[in-house]
């Protein structure tokens, strides 16, 4: 049996990565998720792998690419402003259909905004960051347990859809302690390379050359691998929505909210329900495939919907869409780098009608 271990939201993520066959690691320092980057340095040298801080957020997701080309599982971290930076990037990655994993620990903003905890890049990110039709997918975990699970799960689904994955977490899942379980069983750099006949790691002259690439200067061409990627996306939704209730079996109202924000709202629900207000949560845990088919179940039979961001309403509109609007929501939230106590959430519960 595996021992758990107290760590860092962000430390958790890095050896997590390690654990899962990455041993390629590009970043750029930048608060609220520079741990990541200080784990890796310590521990990539020590097991034979390469850890490198660029001279810019724009230089380590090109080098992820370049790693990426290879079948060998890369990573890079940042927070908001350094996702920005990395953002052309990602859409080159997304367009050579290159899996690889990106950690943003969000801080407020626009701009440089502060170096508290935010919600603010849900936008950013699930409608595809960076230019072109595009997406990538979205893992939102709400515990040090879950940075840690995701980290692997987020590898994999990548390789999977040959997509890159976004692990988005805000500052205080970043910075927060918990008690974590490690997989004990690792994965080895050379398993997690096999069966990718895309890579370009050397023919052997046993099959043509693979080339990585994602410009398309003939218009059919582009259209054609557009319109393949998206149905690799319809696939995705299929089959990979994930999402946890919570308390929902009887409930008349239902809070929506991911990250730090579920775990208050958690509390908040409990309070709501002594005063007689049944009252439950989904919280989606993938934000792209965001899953509106639970949404639009709950919507038969709630009354209306609150949801908890830390932003001005951004998952607000991912629900109006999965419910098509046909029940009322509102929206308890705070912003830069303020986060809603339960007792806030609870009255909140409490005006829902």
């Amino acid at each position: 049996m595996a021992q758990k271990v107290l760590m860092k939201g962000n430390e958790a993520i890095a050896e997590a990565a390690i654990r899962a066959g990455c041993r390629h690691y590009f970043g750029y320092p930048i608060t609220p998720q520079t741990e990541i980057a200080a784990y890796m340095a310590k521990r990539m040298p020590k097991i034979g792998g390469t850890f490198l801080q660029a001279e810019s957020e724009i230089a380590a997701i090109n080098m992820v690419y370049g790693c990426a080309s290879t079948g060998y599982r890369a990573m890079t971290s940042s927070s908001s402003p350094g996702i920005s930076l990395k953002a052309e990037g990602i859409s080159y990655l997304a367009g050579a259909d290159l899996p690889a994993l990106i950690v943003n620990i969000q801080r407020g903003g626009p701009g440089l905004g502060g170096i508290q905890p935010s919600q603010s890049d849900y936008f950013f990110m699930t409608r595809g960051p960076g230019h072109g039709d595009f997406h990538v997918i979205v893992l939102a975990p709400a515990s040090v347990q879950e940075m840690a699970d995701m980290t692997r799960l987020a590898f994999d689904l990548s390789e999977k859809y040959r997509m890159p994955a976004m692990l988005l977490a805000d500052g205080t899942m970043g910075q927060m302690m918990e008690p974590v379980e490690l997989p004990e069983e690792e994965i080895s750099p050379e398993d997690a390379r096999k069966n990718k006949p895309w890579a370009t790691c050397g023919t052997e002259m046993k099959r043509p050359h693979n080339i990585v690439n994602s410009l398309y200067l003939k218009p059919d061409e582009l259209e054609k691998t557009n319109i393949e990627r998206f149905e690799r996306y319809a696939r995705l939704e299929a089959e990979e929505c994930r999402w946890e209730e919570y308390m929902m079996d009887d409930a008349e109202f239902c809070v929506v909210s991911c990250g730090i924000t579920a775990r208050v709202s958690k509390n908040a629900i409990l309070e709501a329900r002594k005063r007689g207000v049944k009252v439950g949560m989904i919280r989606p845990i993938t934000l792209y495939p965001f899953p509106a088919k639970a949404f639009a179940k709950a919507a038969e039979k709630v009354k209306a919907f609150l949801t908890v961001e830390l932003n001005m309403g951004q998952m607000k509109e991912d629900v109006e869409l999965a419910i098509r609007c046909s029940k009322p929501i509102s929206t308890c939230n705070r912003v830069g780098g303020m986060i809603p106590s339960a007792d806030q959430v609870t009255a909140a519960i409490m005006n829902l009608k």
